[in-house]
C-alpha cells in the first residue's frame, strides 16, 4: 500500500511539474506539411513561412491569410534535401540551402534568383540581407563565407578554428555574427573581414542571433550558457536563467526593440525571455509530428509578432502561435 501511495505521489508530482514548465496558451496552429519539414523559416513578424518537405519541395505560406503563396518545388535538379533557410528582415528575399548548394528567392515575385554550388565544405547554416545579394554561409571546414551575389565578391572569414555552426547577417549586409565549435563567436565587418567583438564560451556555440538595429547579440552553447551582449561596448548584458541541463538551441530571435528573445530547442520547447533580467516569461511545447514515436519535433525557427505573440515552425511541418496572456 505504501508503494502505491509513493507511485501515485510521484505521478502527481510529475503532473504538477509539467504544469509549471509548460503553459497551454496556443492561439493558432497550421499543419503545412503532414510529412514533416527538413527546414522551416519564419519572417521577422511571423506572418510568412518558408519550408521544405520531401514530398512537396519548397513552399511559401502566408499564415495570416492561411494561404499558400508559392510552390517552388525542388531546389536543384537532383532533388537534394534543403537543410537550412532564412527570410530577409524585410520579408522580400529568402535563401535555402542543401549541404552543397544554395538558392536565393524573390518572394515578392515568387521566383528564383539563381542557384549556386560550393566545392569545399558542407553548408551548416545560412542568412541573407535585405537586398537579396549579401549572403553568409556557415561551413563545416571552419569558414564563414560572405558573398556579394551582385558583384561576385567573396570574403572567407578564417578566425574560427573548427566547424562554424550558426551565422546571422545584419539587414544592411555590413556585419556578420558567427559561432562555432571552437567555443567562440565573432562579430565582424563584411567589407574588411575585421573582427569587431569576440565572445568566448566554455563549450561549442550552436546558435547566434542579431537584434535588427544592431544593439544586441545572442550566443548560445551546448551547455547551459545563453548570453545577451551589448554590441556598443562588447560587454555581456545578461545571461538567461536556464534551469535545465544542456539546453541546446535550434533557433532564436529578438523582438524588434530587443527587450524579448524567443528561443526554440530540438526537443519541442519554445520559450520567451526578458533580455534585461534574463528571466523566462513564457514556455510552451510544440506539437510533434503525427504518429511519431516518441513524440518529437525540432523547433527550426521562432518569431515575435508586432502584438508580442510568439510563432514557432518545426520539423513536424507545423506552425503555431503562442501567447503569454
Amino acid at each position: 500500500m505504501r508503494k502505491v501511495f509513493l507511485i501515485v505521489g510521484f505521478i502527481l508530482a510529475l503532473t504538477s511539474l509539467s504544469g509549471c514548465f509548460f503553459s497551454s496558451s496556443e492561439v493558432n496552429r497550421w499543419v503545412l506539411a503532414s510529412d514533416g519539414a527538413t527546414s522551416f523559416s519564419l519572417s521577422r513578424d511571423g506572418r510568412f513561412a518558408l519550408l521544405h518537405s520531401t514530398q512537396q519541395g519548397i513552399l511559401l505560406w502566408d499564415l495570416q491569410q492561411n494561404k499558400k503563396l508559392a510552390d517552388f518545388g525542388s531546389q536543384d535538379p537532383h532533388h537534394n534535401t534543403v537543410i537550412s533557410s532564412s527570410i530577409s528582415d524585410n520579408n522580400r528575399f529568402a535563401i535555402t540551402a542543401t549541404a552543397q548548394n544554395f538558392a536565393v528567392w524573390d518572394l515578392a515575385w515568387g521566383k528564383s534568383d539563381g542557384l549556386w554550388s560550393l566545392s569545399d565544405g558542407v553548408i551548416r547554416d545560412v542568412d541573407i540581407a535585405n537586398n537579396g545579394q549579401h549572403i553568409v554561409l556557415a561551413l563545416s571546414n571552419g569558414k564563414a563565407l560572405y558573398i556579394d551575389l551582385g558583384t561576385g565578391r567573396r570574403l572567407e572569414f578564417l578566425a574560427h578554428q573548427e566547424k562554424v555552426n550558426s551565422v546571422a547577417i545584419s539587414a544592411n549586409g555590413q556585419y556578420v555574427l558567427s559561432g562555432g565549435n571552437d567555443y567562440f563567436a565573432y562579430l565582424w565587418n563584411t567589407r574588411s573581414g575585421q573582427i569587431i567583438h569576440s565572445f568566448e564560451h566554455t563549450s561549442r556555440i550552436n546558435r547566434v542571433a542579431l537584434q535588427r538595429d544592431g544593439k544586441l547579440a545572442m550566443t548560445a552553447d551546448g551547455g547551459n550558457d545563453i548570453f545577451i551582449w551589448d554590441l556598443q561596448t562588447g560587454k555581456k548584458q545578461t545571461a538567461l536563467s536556464i534551469h535545465l541541463r544542456q539546453q541546446n538551441l535550434s533557433s532564436a530571435r529578438f523582438s524588434d526593440d530587443g527587450t524579448r528573445l524567443a528561443t526554440g530547442t530540438p526537443s519541442r520547447r519554445v520559450e520567451l525571455w526578458d533580455t534585461t533580467t534574463g528571466k523566462n516569461i513564457g514556455r510552451w511545447e510544440a506539437a510533434p509530428l503525427q504518429d511519431a514515436r516518441p513524440p518529437s519535433a525540432v523547433v527550426y525557427d521562432v518569431a515575435i509578432t508586432p502584438s508580442g505573440q510568439v510563432v514557432s515552425g518545426t520539423s513536424a511541418g507545423i506552425a503555431q502561435t503562442w501567447t503569454t496572456d
